[in-house]
């Protein structure tokens, strides 16, 4: 847990820091950071599902039977804030392919800077899954606090939050609005500027990955 808020986690493995570290290079092609972004994507997840419910199943090994263990209860929910966290989505998914997806689209309204909903579909019994909400930047917090609220309006209950880096007036807001839910990252860094990015950062997560201005 970092030491200033309590909710969140940064994933300071080699790995992750490395991987990182080259996703913020401003002359890493797309193709490139797409790469990085599903590969860093499975190392947050292993700690995003750290503490996973577990049962046993009786199994027949080349040996002998034995009680392994198992997942226990209803598949993962993974949910993609649109559009940056398909980026996130694939890599997990790769780790995790029998989890559920789910979506949330928004947008802010550039007169009131407030979150507005386009798109919502999320998988049955949420109130009985672990959600894993994904989106590679937490930066003002206002649509990830929005997203969360979305789910659990549909019924969620144990949410935790996935995001590449954070602001630390993300995570302040997040926090604020729900406690309850955990943010696992790579990275807190500094501070937003006068436009709302994330700086240090590595500029529009879902520019680069996509190729698009």
């Amino acid at each position: 847990m970092s030491e200033e808020f309590n909710n969140l986690t940064v994933v300071k493995h080699p790995l992750v820091q490395h991987k990182l570290s080259f996703m913020r290079k401003a002359d890493t092609s797309t193709g490139g950071f797409r790469r990085l972004l599903r590969e860093i994507s499975q190392l947050l997840a292993y700690e995003a599902t750290r503490n996973l419910d577990m049962t046993t199943m009786r199994i027949d090994t080349p040996m002998e039977p034995m009680d392994a263990p198992v997942l226990d209860g209803k598949k993962l929910a993974l949910i993609s804030i649109l559009r940056a966290g398909n980026g996130l989505l694939d890599g997990v998914l790769e780790l995790i392919p029998a989890a559920r997806v789910g979506f949330v689209g928004l947008y802010r309204d550039e007169e009131t800077l407030q979150p507005v909903q386009y798109y919502f579909k999320v998988p049955d019994e949420m109130q009985n899954r672990l959600v894993i909400a994904l989106d590679p930047m937490l930066a003002t917090g206002n649509s990830s606090a929005a997203a969360v609220q979305l789910l659990k309006d549909a019924g969620a209950t144990n949410i935790r939050f996935m995001c590449l880096l954070a602001a630390p007036e993300g995570v302040k807001r997040m926090q604020e609005a729900h406690p309850d839910v955990p943010i696992i990252t790579a990275s807190l860094d500094s501070h937003l500027n006068e436009k709302g990015y994330i700086v240090p950062g590595l500029g529009d997560a879902g520019d680069r990955m996509f190729g698009t201005k």
